[in-house]
């Protein structure tokens, strides 16, 4: 009889010495397509620039604690007092006593989930080492003294890049799981790893683009922003879309719909299940949709004068031919609402109110409390930024994609790092990730001022900021405003949505949504994963405001859809796309969102 006790894979020693040879192969073309840049004189100068920045950074850590006799040594017994624990308590394990973890990892840490982790006191010792010495890092930050704010933040954020970077989970000698899968299968998954490594460097023109989901199962216009439109109006800069109504009647106002530009439209309308877009259509409103170009050289000089007049101002005149209605109201996510905030500024500025009324999805327009993505911006970084974009004159969409996914490398890096290169697994099909992946462009203009006037200078919220020679007063804005804001966004997040409201003049209701900035948005109500919080305007402290709010279970939809009903609550009969005086361009989602980065 057969025992049935599972045995540790015994390697193909053949198998493993072929695989080794093929992997190196594979490994071969991905540093020809890494140096291919560097050997046609194009170097990466913002890699080099940017490793600069780090050792800057955590240099000016260092000095705080190793200039001082004192001081280092207090640092040092920091650390060094946890590790004489650590290595007592894995000699008497060792001696098969019993012992209390020294540090044990987040519940929601996944990256030491496999049972060796824990069980065998080597792997066990390595994942210990590793969060008391990151931790300690961490501490390092935190405590040192006399930093400025701004590079307490940058050196926070480089210390999580380098931890998330340097886990034992993400190397093979050190990670239990991938040991066994790579005995398992004698290499093989090495093999198809280095193939993808190859052919991700291959696709990022010599830096690496890592592959997040299934690519090959999606397409924009057939499984994904399919809901029925068509294009009625487009320019240099847009492609206005106007959807197909699922009623009969339809709210008298139309609904223009400001996306942001940094990404693509479509996260608002990503399938039939998940469409933010779709689903207003069904509850009777005339929807209209911008679609941003995706810039390249010849929008250089694009600003953000360009983008309110050829963007916004184009979409209202077209509507208005449309429809005939010359009221709209307006809806702007993320840096699609701080534009329209700006060009609702200039337009109570020039008594301009073809805009009734606003919403606003995770928006900033007060940027003291901006999220982490504040720790690209200062003066050095930006002027850096700028140079990059000049010989261009667009800001790559990489560089932005790269930039968010850096907020969460544990999420969005790493996971797939190990699992695509190591494991020699595709990932798989996610329509999110898709989208996140689908990178834009940003004209330099436009990013130039973006970034020192809200992120660097924060003039918008100060009544500073000046467009078309009209200084901008967001207290003239006196429209209803719904202001949703995420509980978990680290890109604009709640209390910076929050302390925005009171920058405008009129009515704010401020809503919280569970999750963060993009699952937080498109929470639709037939499959809800998260709840909402109301409780009226923005007074007092945030937390006193979380406290007195009223928390509601499922999709924060219906009610933007009831506070809209009560701006302007007068049907007619629905109108369809491309049928009066601007005729169909062709069918939605258009052509400009179907430009790859």
């Amino acid at each position: 009889m057969t025992s049935e006790r599972s045995t540790a894979p015994v390697a193909d020693v053949e198998a493993l010495s072929r695989n080794a040879g093929l992997m190196t192969e594979q490994f071969s073309r991905a540093l020809a397509a890494y140096a291919k840049p560097l050997e046609e004189g194009k170097p990466n100068t913002a890699l080099a620039e940017s490793v600069t920045e780090v050792v800057r950074t955590l240099g000016t850590v260092a000095e705080k604690w190793f200039t001082d006799p004192q001081k280092a040594l207090e640092a040092q017994s920091l650390i060094g007092g946890q590790f004489l624990a650590l290595w007592g308590s894995t000699l008497q394990r060792m001696q098969g006593e019993t012992v209390t973890p020294v540090a044990l990892p987040d519940p929601k840490d996944k990256r030491f989930s496999a049972p060796e982790w824990t069980t065998n006191p080597v792997f066990d010792f390595l994942k210990q080492g590793y969060l008391i010495t990151t931790r300690w890092a961490e501490v390092l930050v935190e405590e040192a003294e006399g930093l400025d704010p701004h590079t307490r933040a940058k050196a926070q954020f480089y210390v999580r890049q380098i931890s998330g970077a340097m886990s034992p989970s993400n190397f093979l000698a050190t990670n239990p799981e991938l040991i066994r899968e790579t005995f398992r299968e004698n290499g093989a998954n090495l093999v198809r790893g280095m193939k993808m490594l190859a052919e991700d460097v291959e696709a990022g023109g010599g830096e690496l683009r890592v592959r997040q989901t299934d690519q090959g199962q999606f397409q924009v216009g057939v499984n994904m922003a399919n809901t029925p439109g068509e294009v009625v109006f487009r320019n240099d800069l847009i492609e206005l879309i106007q959807y197909a109504p699922q009623t009969d009647t339809v709210l008298k106002r139309p609904l223009l719909i400001v996306p942001p530009w940094i990404n693509k439209f479509y996260i608002l309308d990503l399938n039939k299940d998940k469409s933010y877009i779709g689903w207003a259509v069904s509850q009777g409103l005339t929807v209209f949709v911008i679609s941003w170009v995706n810039p390249d050289a010849r929008h250089a000089s694009k600003d953000f004068e360009s983008y309110m007049r050829e963007g916004i101002f184009a979409a209202l005149e077209a509507i208005e031919r449309a429809t005939g209605e010359r009221q709209v109201s307006a809806v702007g996510y993320c840096v699609g609402g701080t534009l329209l905030a700006v060009t609702l500024a200039y337009m109570a500025a020039v008594g301009d109110d073809r805009i009734a009324s606003a919403t606003f999805l995770t928006t900033q327009v007060d940027f003291t409390h901006a999220g982490d993505l504040k720790v690209f911006v200062d003066e050095a970084q930006v002027r850096s930024i700028e140079a990059g974009m000049k010989d261009r004159g667009y800001l790559e969409g990489a560089k932005m994609a790269n930039a968010f996914n850096m907020l969460r490398p544990n999420d969005l890096i790493w996971p797939y790092v190990v699992n695509n290169y190591l494991k020699g697994k595709a990932p798989l099909p996610f329509d999110l990730l898709y989208w996140n992946s689908d990178a834009t462009r940003m004209p330099a203009a436009n990013h130039s001022f973006y970034l020192r006037n809200c992120y660097l200078d924060n003039k918008l919220s100060r009544g500073e900021m000046v467009l078309g020679n009209v200084r901008l007063d967001l207290g003239k804005v006196t429209i209803p405003v719904f202001n949703l804001a995420t509980r978990e966004d680290h890109i604009a997040p709640a209390i910076s949505v929050f302390e925005g409201c009171r920058a405008f003049g009129g009515p704010v209701d401020y809503v919280l949504a569970g999750s963060g900035h993009i699952a937080g948005v498109v929470n639709p109500p037939a499959k809800p994963k998260y709840q909402y919080w109301t409780g009226g305007p923005a007074h007092g402290s945030l937390q006193e405001w979380i406290s007195a709010a009223t928390e509601h279970p499922g999709s924060w939809w219906p009610y933007w859809l009831s506070w809209l009903e009560r701006q302007n609550g007068e049907r007619v009969p629905a109108r369809q796309p491309g049928g009066g005086a601007l005729p169909s361009l062709g069918q939605a989602p258009g052509t400009y969102v179907l430009e790859k980065a």
